[in-house]
């Protein structure tokens, strides 16, 4: 028995092949009942996965599947460009590499480099972070207008989560304005107790820092003076991806 999403996914297939089909051509196809063609393309129309022409009553792909589509895409080609650099910083300096973009107002990390050492930062790619307490979320607020930081610092709230953490907005644009003058973040131990990264901003072709990459290990090892001895490697490697993604300043 084939199920709603199973049918779904056939759905949006078919169209994707024989663009502009009516329903009954859609149910003939497919051999589904009308009635249950017609629930799908109800659901799938409202997430503008599948659009409808109101002049002739037939289906075609929607808007939707373009954005997640071309979202997939340069998840796949930033993943893909900046591995080399990724793992030159690894190789480097033998601390956990992550990539992070931006994705609705938080980091979602797309890949990760693990150190090599028995005390190492850890990480599961597909998880997301807060923007203005790690250094690949701040790496990329920072560049965001002055106007957007205060929204998404008023709509996810700034949460106290170390004694560390910046909890107000004063702090946020104190830091703002540092990372804009060095061209980095840092996140000292603001995340998580007793971890301190350096986190730079990746820019795509139209200039606008949607990703960031960052070191990251124990602050035992990784003292301020570390950080800032990595940090230029990390800036370099991030506007070299810049470059490859098409970025030219």
């Amino acid at each position: 028995m084939v199920n709603t999403v199973q049918k779904s996914i056939r759905i949006l297939e078919l169209l994707a092949e024989k663009s502009d089909l009516g329903l009954s051509e859609i149910s003939r196809s497919l051999e589904f009942p009308k009635s249950s063609v017609h629930s799908i393309l109800e659901t799938l129309g409202a997430g503008k996965l599948v659009e409808r022409d109101e002049s002739t009553g037939r289906f075609h792909l929607g808007v939707k599947l373009v954005e997640l589509g071309n979202r997939a895409r340069l998840e796949l080609d930033i993943c893909r460009i900046a591995a080399p650099f990724l793992q030159g910083l690894n190789a480097e300096f033998d601390e956990t590499v992550h990539l992070t973009v931006l994705d609705r107002d938080e980091v979602l990390y797309v890949d990760c480099i693990e150190s090599r050492r028995r005390l190492r930062t850890y990480s599961v790619i597909g998880v997301r972070a807060p923007l203005y307490c790690t250094s690949v979320g701040k790496a990329i607020l920072a560049f965001m207008t002055d106007d957007e930081i205060r929204r998404i610092a008023r709509e996810k709230g700034l949460a106290r989560i170390t004694e560390k953490t910046i909890d107000s907005e004063a702090k946020l644009f104190d830091e703002v304005a540092l990372i804009r003058k060095l061209g980095y973040a840092v996140d000292d131990m603001e995340h998580e107790e007793h971890l301190r990264c350096v986190g730079a901003p990746v820019r795509n072709a139209r200039g606008e820092v949607f990703a960031s990459l960052s070191l990251s290990g124990p602050a035992e090892r990784n003292t301020r003076e570390r950080i800032e001895l990595m940090a230029p490697f990390a800036v370099r490697a991030g506007q070299e991806i810049s470059r490859r993604l098409g970025y030219r300043p």
